[in-house]
């Protein structure tokens, strides 16, 4: 069965009310979007990350020291390009960027080799456009949200809530993105009511 996320780092996904902890640097395949995730452009991003993430992890798999692991939920960082927020948040004017964590393992090499092998079989043009990237160790405060994304506010208000009580500061995740969601449940098969969605700030440390 090899390394599974859901029991190597019960600590990064699956905390127990709002907390805080330090991420170490971490590798990502990254796709760049903006729009609606309601509309048919956002279900071809995760389409074009799935194809990429097996191909690396089969290229583990076979390596002459395999590793073997589950691949990772998919991420999202997200801002909008017009300022609208809660209930005035206009979903046309979101801006995404779509990843799924890849293990130390992967390096800019195996992530060429997978691409090339990826395009090759699927001819998904977007793949072209996916991105190798680190994001450097920061400290995050987060929370489980269970149920629709439209009702997050509810989660995002305990979490704004720590950091007053807290003396905390929240900063962008990275560049202009503000909050980061992992999808903890396939949101295209679970019901909007039993989604598990993990939010996190990142702080100033």
């Amino acid at each position: 069965m090899g390394n599974s996320w859901r029991q190597t780092d019960k600590q990064l996904y699956f905390p127990k009310g709002v907390a805080q902890l330090t991420l170490p640097a971490t590798n990502y395949i990254a796709l760049t979007g903006v729009g609606d995730p309601n509309q048919p452009a956002f279900s071809d991003d995760i389409q074009t990350l799935y194809p990429l993430a097996y191909a690396i992890r089969a290229l583990l798999k076979n390596a002459d020291d395999p590793y073997v692991y589950s691949v990772y939920p998919l991420e999202g960082v997200w801002t909008t390009t017009d300022g609208s927020r809660g209930a005035n948040l206009n979903k046309a004017a979101l801006a995404y960027r779509l990843m799924i964590k890849q293990p130390d393992q992967v390096t800019p090499a195996i992530f060429a080799e997978a691409q090339a092998i990826a395009m090759a079989k699927k001819g998904l043009p977007k793949l072209k456009a996916v991105t190798f990237e680190q994001l450097p160790k920061a400290e995050v405060v987060q929370a489980i949200h269970v149920g629709s994304f439209d009702t997050e506010s509810e989660t995002f208000a305990q979490m704004d809530a720590y950091l007053t009580a807290h003396q905390l500061r929240r900063v962008p995740i990275i560049a202009d993105y503000w909050h980061r969601e992992v999808y903890l449940s396939d949101f295209r098969r679970v019901a909007a009511a039993k989604r598990k969605t993990l939010l996190r700030y990142r702080i100033e440390i």
